[in-house]
């Protein structure tokens, strides 16, 4: 624990060393099946699509990927980027996972106790979460929506996870036996998405932003 924190401190003492300008920051709901980034690369949407048209020098805090939506954080805040991505600062992400089936408490508590998955052709055990099943979220329609299929039952589940492996949530879900259909991302710590809308954003203040993820300005 010791070790842990020296390690957060001299992190936190680098990162006040460094200079920036202005700083923006921006709160977007990433629709389904559009890409993380500004450039286009075959034919899905990007951020540069977007109804607003955001800074140049503004970028993607984190990803989530092309199938996944959510809450994505856009600024050009060198540190806030450093301090989300830095694994011991521990910052807690929320999902929520429509599955297929309906996972049993057992399936539940081992998500929460951590599950091997493959992260770039080497195992891995994920670090304990929380995973419990809880109502379909208020949520707007997906574009396109899940497929239906009359005979298979689907489930929502909400895992907080302090990690952010590649693919981590679906891997985690198929790793118990209930594969992911539909994947939002609803928070990072006090930050959620509310009440907005797909391809929706929002610019906030700096102040508020880092009250907001829990973190000191």
């Amino acid at each position: 624990m010791g070790m842990d924190n020296d390690r957060r401190n001299d992190f936190r003492n680098k990162l006040k060393k460094e200079i920036t300008g202005p700083l923006r920051y921006f709160v977007v709901y990433k629709p389904f099946n559009m890409l993380c980034q500004f450039t286009k690369d075959g034919e899905y949407p990007t951020l540069a699509d977007l109804e607003i048209k955001l800074p140049k020098d503004v970028y993607p805090l984190g990803r989530l990927d092309t199938d996944s939506e959510g809450l994505l954080i856009l600024s050009n805040d060198k540190k806030l980027n450093n301090l989300l991505l830095e694994p011991s600062m521990k910052h807690k992400r929320t999902y929520y996972a429509q599955v297929e089936g309906t996972p049993a408490p057992d399936k539940l508590k081992e998500l929460c106790d951590g599950v091997v998955i493959n992260i770039n052709g080497e195992n891995y055990k994920t670090q304990p979460c929380t995973a419990k099943q809880i109502d379909e979220p208020a949520l707007a329609e997906r574009n396109p929506p899940i497929r239906y299929r009359k005979n298979v039952p689907v489930t929502w589940i909400e895992l907080t996870l302090t990690e952010g492996k590649n693919r981590q949530v679906r891997k985690m879900t198929a790793k118990v036996g209930y594969p992911t259909l539909r994947l939002v991302r609803a928070s990072i710590e006090n930050l959620t998405l509310a009440n907005m809308e797909p391809g929706e954003v929002i610019e906030l203040d700096k102040k508020k932003l880092y009250s907001l993820l829990k973190i000191k300005g």
